[in-house]
């Protein structure tokens, strides 16, 4: 980016080199975590609480995790997710210990209300830490590279080894969770789950009871124009299908929108990283349907942009030819008039509209 010689085409050459990179990282974090913990399965998690002391654990890293469960075991304290942390309840390795409750609460955005009704202990594993209040700050552990003031931090030894007994002795001294709500919810749809329903699904499309799929992953935040996702879900047709990964289903994934043949309208394929899944899903499916272009695949594009580290989801699609994204609720702000140019002309990258306007737009 240094180099002034470089034309627009030989920079946007390179910026989609990096999207197959991100592609390949993500397919390495995918075979990490499934050669670890077993390939995400449809599981039903329980949203309700047990009157036990609770941990509550939220951000990302699934092996922080891991270690805090099996230090757990037997001390009677219960063991709850928050936000992203949520698809660790699909890996079948998560699913043997007893005291891996179920989920607490929404996105992130929300946590200095739900961190306050949680009343245990929070382990913050990774990003998406808004900074807390003071009547909940002694309670908030951080590990691995998040960290705030005033909170308590757990590092790792030469072996990665982490000793969470002080988190665990905290909420042992703590009054269980005060209840949020009830229910269940249903995910666990990464790729090798879809695909081990392929023939359903493909069953499901040729008979027209599956018109389309429509990508839905991304981040949520708490501007109220975010609430045009809950509205959308809501509004799309009743032979569409949402596949969703990151904390943007948070805004639909406890609507009741039913199911097509058995096959729910909402498949969570996981963390924003398994958005990998969907890439997935959808180069199986050009296959599968003998399609010379992803794009023929009856899918369309309207995910909720948030932050930077999306960019490298947005770069791998781009990469494997993806064309016609809808990004909101509005364009990432970093991008300048030429390069936005760049994105809409070689890419149809656009922008969305109201409900009704898109709706018109990607169904007629």
């Amino acid at each position: 980016t240094l180099d002034d010689s470089l034309t627009a085409e030989e920079l946007t050459a390179l910026a989609l080199e990096t999207g197959k990179y991100g592609v390949d990282v993500m397919a390495a974090l995918d075979e990490a975590n499934t050669s670890a913990y077993g390939h995400p399965e449809v599981t039903r998690v329980n949203l309700g609480v047990r009157d036990n002391p609770a941990i509550l654990v939220s951000g990302h890293d699934l092996h922080d995790l891991e270690q805090l469960l099996e230090q757990n075991v037997g001390t009677g304290v219960d063991v709850y997710t928050h936000g992203e942390m949520l698809p660790a309840h699909y890996y079948p390795a998560f699913q043997k210990y007893p005291n891996f409750v179920g989920n607490y609460g929404n996105a992130w955005w929300q946590q200095k209300e739900e961190f306050e009704a949680f009343r245990g202990p929070i382990l913050l594993t990774t990003n998406c830490l808004v900074p807390p209040k003071d009547s909940y700050k002694n309670r908030l552990y951080t590990t691995g590279a998040v960290g705030f003031p005033g909170c308590p931090h757990i590092g790792a030894d030469r072996q990665g080894h982490k000793d969470f007994s002080a988190l665990i002795a905290h909420a042992r001294r703590c009054p269980s969770p005060i209840e949020l709500e009830q229910g269940t919810l249903v995910g666990g749809f990464a790729h090798n789950q879809v695909l081990a329903l392929a023939d359903q699904v493909v069953e499901a499309v040729k008979s027209g009871a599956i018109r389309k799929f429509v990508v839905m992953a991304g981040c949520d935040g708490r501007a109220k124009s975010r609430d045009y996702y809950t509205e959308f879900a809501k509004a799309l047709p009743q032979d569409t299908v949402i596949l969703t990964a990151g904390c943007a289903k948070y805004k639909y994934n406890k609507l009741e929108l039913g199911n097509i043949n058995g096959i729910p309208r909402v498949l969570d394929a996981g963390q924003c990283n398994d958005s990998y899944s969907l890439a997935v899903i959808a180069l199986k499916l050009q296959e599968i349907f003998g399609l010379d272009d992803i794009n023929d695949l009856p899918i369309v594009y309207n995910i909720a942009w948030y932050e930077q580290k999306a960019v490298i989801v947005l770069l791998a699609l781009l990469h494997l030819g993806v064309k016609n994204i809808h990004l909101g609720p509005t364009l990432p702000a970093f991008l300048s008039p030429n390069v936005a140019k760049v994105l809409t002309d070689t890419f149809g990258i656009a922008g969305i509209g109201t409900v009704e306007e898109d709706l018109n737009r990607f169904f007629g």
